[in-house]
């Protein structure tokens, strides 16, 4: 199996998979910093947290970044330590509230998790920082909605607990060289998408990459919802500013069309029990011929594929897209040394990083695409600016309620099974609706 060494974030794995991560890996992470961590409020030691794969893009460029803190902080020690998602996802908040917590650390960005920490009181409120140093002119309103919480921590609020540095969204993946092949068009809309879709399948070839026991699946209904709706809806759906009926015509045209390409085939249905890595592994070794998902594939994709051309390209069915501002660089209330991690974001917002983030195959959030020398890397930047423009990022499906990832997992993997579509509506609305009652 071809390694696609970029993962998603927000979207991982089942309650039970996570539990059992979160369980073998607290004790190392509370004991990780160790005496060091008592010891570096004297203003000469930085202690960082991250938790991307070693050779990604971001990790490349917060490594030049930590270089360039360490030349323009000399006799300042920096204390990097790599972390896993689940450990920081299940244990931040024990960590955050103890005398362990770190300077600054990545940390996943929404309700459930910035903003929940931001509410307990956990995360440094960075507004006057952020003003000051100008990261809030350098990300758009569109990119800051998931690093700004209100009182109640829930995004879009007018107080700064997060910065990203990077953006990340759903596109399209086609190989170039299948679609030469079978004498097939590229889609330029979504009448010629389903034309591109029947034409593989009568050819003998699936055409959709997908994953159902991961985020693709539920990624997959969620935009087929967004291809039906407009701000409000967005709003509605993920910021409780209205009314969510999840028997509409958005969701209903969701599910109904997500069975019937399940139905003419072309998802596999066995594609229910895959993974992420799955998915990319059916696009990789020319399965499937269209891939639709996050950008975070992108630098994976770009090592692992060496015999055929491809290419990405906007999903041709909707104007919208999930996607969001990357995840947060955050500075725990408890951080010791809280003017040092400041410099590092600082930093990590320079002309000089955001270049290496772009060309490494990211999306940075203050570089232009014309400053970017890597093509496709271009292409990537060019396609999220063009969402960002348009307010075409509408997060992701699960944010809204805390637990409805899994929710999310089991009701696409009903659907993929031949469930009732109204059964998978219900199964949706019924904690959404649970939650947002017990807001008032």
């Amino acid at each position: 199996m071809a390694k696609t060494s970029a993962r998603p974030r927000a979207r991982r794995s089942s309650r039970l998979l996570i539990a059992a991560a979160s369980l073998a890996l607290m004790t190392p992470l509370t004991a990780a910093c160790g005496s060091d961590s008592s010891a570096a409020d004297d203003g000469k030691t930085l202690h960082l947290w991250h938790y991307e794969a070693k050779d990604s893009a971001l990790a490349n460029a917060w490594s030049a970044a930590i270089d360039t803190f360490k030349k323009s902080h000399p006799g300042v020690k920096v204390v990097f330590e790599q972390k896993t998602f689940d450990q920081i996802q299940q244990n931040a908040g024990m960590i955050l509230n103890s005398d362990k917590a770190p300077d600054v650390m990545e940390y996943n960005k929404g309700n459930a998790t910035t903003g929940l920490l931001a509410k307990q009181g956990l995360l440094t409120d960075l507004t006057a920082v952020a003003k000051q140093r100008g990261w809030s002119d350098k990300i758009s309103q569109s990119a800051s909605v998931t690093a700004r919480y209100d009182s109640k921590g829930e995004m879009g609020g007018d107080k700064w607990y997060g910065i990203p540095n990077y953006g990340e969204f759903v596109l399209t993946y086609y190989n170039d060289d299948l679609f030469k092949k079978y004498n097939i068009a590229k889609p330029t809309d979504f009448k010629s998408f389903e034309a591109a879709l029947a034409a593989f399948k009568k050819a003998g070839v699936t055409p959709l990459a997908n994953a159902g026991n991961d985020h693709p699946a539920m990624h997959w209904l969620y935009l087929l919802a967004l291809s039906q709706a407009d701000d409000t809806w967005v709003d509605n759906y993920q910021r409780y500013q209205g009314k969510v009926d999840f028997h509409g015509p958005e969701w209903k045209y969701a599910v109904n069309k997500y069975k019937e390409w399940v139905s003419k085939g072309y998802f596999e249905k066995n594609d229910v029990g895959l993974k992420g890595n799955d998915m990319t592994e059916q696009f990789v070794s020319q399965k499937r011929p269209i891939m639709v998902g996050g950008n975070w594939w992108f630098g994976g994709l770009t090592s692992d594929i060496k015999d055929f051309k491809w290419s990405t390209a906007p999903y041709p069915g909707s104007e919208k897209t999930l996607g969001a501002g990357g995840n947060n660089w955050v500075v725990p209330s408890k951080a010791k040394n809280k003017k040092l991690a400041e410099d590092f974001i600082d930093i990590t917002m320079s002309p000089e990083i955001q270049k290496i983030i772009g060309e490494e195959g990211n999306v940075p959030l203050a570089a232009k695409a014309e400053d970017i020398s890597n093509t496709a890397s271009r292409g990537l930047i060019t396609a999220f600016n063009e969402y960002q423009n348009r307010n075409g990022l509408a997060f992701y499906p699960d944010w809204p309620v805390p637990g409805f990832y899994d929710t999310f997992l089991s009701a696409t993997q009903n659907l993929m099974n031949g469930a009732d579509t109204d059964s998978v509506l219900d199964q949706l609305s019924a904690p959404y609706d649970k939650y947002l009652a017990s807001r008032h």
